[in-house]
């Protein structure tokens, strides 16, 4: 059965020896890139493009074309190479589209020599972007798998090059595209298709329009079940062809209903002229509800991110402003005698205040609406997207299927404290996360005795990884906890107490040691078995699922071998499915001087407490985030991870 992808969708691969199908309305150029484990690529060898096609493994067309099929032997790829991105990218020249925004919808499909479908992928949601990331073919303990990318770049194709670590990127994409406009590469158009909608040689592939902007905002990625659609005769748009003497061509997929997105929910009424819409939950492009809150929560934080640089700009500029009018009238000896002065300063204040409260309330009509909208989703989130206090929770199910995002808290800025943005991070876990102990310099930790603060930190860790644990099938999860001194028996007492922990929590150096070398172990044991190409060597009793470990405390407990151990779990582990989740104070480790310093930078870190901590690098902003907390008195925490456990028994 297809498995028809979204954006950061995955599917596993069946089988090593592929083929790889490109479907465009106009032509494209085709390439790949290759990447080791940590996602460099490492020389131009490492580059498939029409120019140059043959890399170890892969074959791309030596063409620009709208229809490609690379040739991919995932067991003859250098050994050091653990991802394969499949790019497109439009040719530049006379006449020809300068964004996929003005053609149809590319299709990709992943295929077994036989032509039978793995999976595919419809790139919808492109607009000024020239040149795109389709997929990407990754090994994940020892498995290849296939992830839909859909990541579009505007500037082209020596971006998209760029952003995969290519030394000489603009270099490299001048060549291809000189290459294809000289000729050296050609163009050809597409085949004819048959009455069915298909292509002669079976390569169909759907063209959409873009799917429609959210109030003009980009499309997140997202990632979603996979799904496949029932046989269903093609019902999709048509797009008129000048070079097709038949008239319109049908390039709808000829087992989907429609080619594009399924529209958002039925919207509210139509607002009054002058008056902004009502908002409606899953109000953005996506194939499923998930998908759709996914994109909707991140086009708020945009536009919250956009609302508020443009308020602090024109605050910025009216300050200014007054400035230059003051420093040109104090520079006239004249204006000093008398009232001139005076009057020139009022009215220079004035005219600032004018435009900072013209800013602000463009401000405040931009909150009322993201206020408005966060109103209505908050109810409509599923578990995985919803606070504590959300009803979900109390008619939470096991899942059977990891989701695409979790909430690991919420993030405001300070024009409006009370205008929280969900914090969703994605699944599978990329790093670990270091939950801060230590005192900041934020109100609110300064405020927070010492003991407090840590015994908070650790309640956060806990309710972090029960919303792990219960976003995650019952038997793909699993929760290790290292407390040296047994210091957070306390907070650790609802993980315990509802037996969801692979063992009791690690004390003494010698539990630390002991958790650590099973861990080591298996994280040693996957990689080796991936390098050397023997997953199926693999001891029968390795548990090759997701595992979280809780570590307390850090460093306390830990010597120079533990602590190198953790190291390494830091980098080695996310690739092989084992995630860090760390407690720690970092100046209680200040002995180890910049020996730790990578650690700590590839942790994500997050607080107890409201902490502005969060840097946005598009707009400058300094985030506010604060973490999750069960309502006063509630039990849902206990209820779920009971629910947890009885699925794990009943496993």
């Amino acid at each position: 059965m297809t498995a028809e992808l979204v954006r950061g969708q995955n599917h596993t691969l069946p089988q090593t020896r592929l083929e790889i199908r490109v479907s465009a309305s106009s032509a494209v150029v085709a390439g790949a890139t290759l990447a080791d484990e940590r996602g460099t690529v490492r020389g131009a060898e490492w580059i498939a493009h029409p120019a140059s096609p043959r890399v170890p493994g892969l074959e791309v067309s030596r063409q620009a074309t709208a229809d490609h099929r690379l040739a991919v032997d995932l067991d003859a790829l250098p050994d050091a190479v653990h991802r394969v991105t499949v790019l497109l990218a439009l040719p530049t020249g006379p006449g020809r589209p300068g964004r996929f925004g003005a053609v149809a919808a590319p299709f990709v499909a992943v295929t077994g020599l036989d032509g039978a479908e793995i999976v595919t992928f419809t790139l919808t949601g492109l607009d000024t972007e020239s040149a795109v990331s389709a997929l990407e073919l990754y090994r994940r303990q020892g498995v290849w798998k296939v992830r839909a990318v859909g990541q579009g770049y505007a500037a082209g194709l020596a971006e998209m090059l760029a952003d995969q670590g290519v030394a000489g990127a603009a270099e490299l994409a001048a060549s291809i595209q000189g290459a294809v406009a000289s000729g050296l590469v050609r163009s050809v158009t597409p085949p004819p298709r048959t009455p069915g909608g298909e292509r002669a040689d079976h390569s169909a592939g759907p063209a959409a329009p873009a799917a429609p902007a959210n109030s003009g905002r980009p499309p997140a990625s997202a990632q979603g079940p996979a799904s496949a659609q029932p046989s269903e005769p093609p019902t999709g748009p048509t797009f008129p062809r000048t070079d097709s003497p038949g008239g319109p061509v049908s390039y709808a997929h000829p087992r989907r209903r429609t080619s594009a997105p399924p529209p958002p929910p039925p919207t509210a009424p139509p607002a009054a002229p002058g008056q902004p819409a009502q908002p409606v939950a899953g109000d953005a492009p996506g194939w499923s509800m998930d998908e759709r809150l996914y994109n909707q929560i991140w086009g708020m934080f945009e536009d919250l991110a956009r609302a508020v640089a443009a308020y602090r700009s024109a605050a910025d500029f009216a300050e200014s402003r007054m400035d230059q009018e003051l420093d040109r009238t104090l520079s006239d000896p004249r204006s000093r005698i008398g009232g001139a002065g005076d009057r020139a300063r009022e009215a220079a204040r004035a005219k600032r205040d004018e435009l900072t409260g013209r800013a602000r309330e463009a401000l405040e009509r931009d909150l009322t609406q993201l206020a408005a909208e966060s109103a209505v989703i908050e109810p409509a989130l599923p578990a995985a997207y919803a606070g504590w206090g959300n009803p979900v929770w109390h008619a939470y199910r096991v899942p059977t299927e990891m989701p695409m995002a979790l909430r690991i808290g919420d993030v405001h800025l300070p024009e409006d404290t009370g205008l929280r943005i969900p914090l969703l991070v994605r699944l599978p876990l990329e790093r670990g996360i270091w939950v801060d102990s230590g005192r900041t310099a934020s109100e609110a930790a300064a405020a927070t005795d010492g003991d407090q603060l840590r015994g908070q930190a650790m309640e956060t860790a806990v309710a972090l990884a029960a919303r792990l644990l219960a976003v995650h099938p019952a038997d793909e999860f699993s929760v290790r906890v290292i407390d040296p001194a047994g210091s957070a028996a306390g907070p650790l007492s609802p993980l315990v107490g509802s037996g969801v922990l692979a063992g009791p929590p690690a004390t003494g150096a010698h539990g630390v040691a002991s958790v650590l070398a099973h861990l080591t172990r298996r994280v040693d044991l996957v990689q080796m078995a991936v390098r050397a190409g023997a997953t199926d060597a693999l001891p029968p009793d390795l548990d090759t699922g997701e595992h979280l470990l809780i570590v307390n405390d850090f460093p306390h407990g830990f010597d120079d071998k533990a602590v190198a151990q953790l190291r390494y779990l830091a980098d080695e582990g996310p690739a092989v499915g084992v995630h860090l989740l760390m407690v720690a104070d970092r100046e209680d480790a200040r002995a180890y001087g910049p020996v730790l310093d990578p650690l700590w930078r590839s942790l994500l870190r997050i607080t107890p407490v409201a902490d502005d901590h969060l840097a946005d690098p598009w707009v400058g902003h300094a985030w506010t985030y604060e973490p999750l907390r069960t309502p006063q008195g509630s039990r849902v925490l206990e209820q779920v991870l009971a629910r947890v456990a009885a699925a794990r028994r009943a496993g």
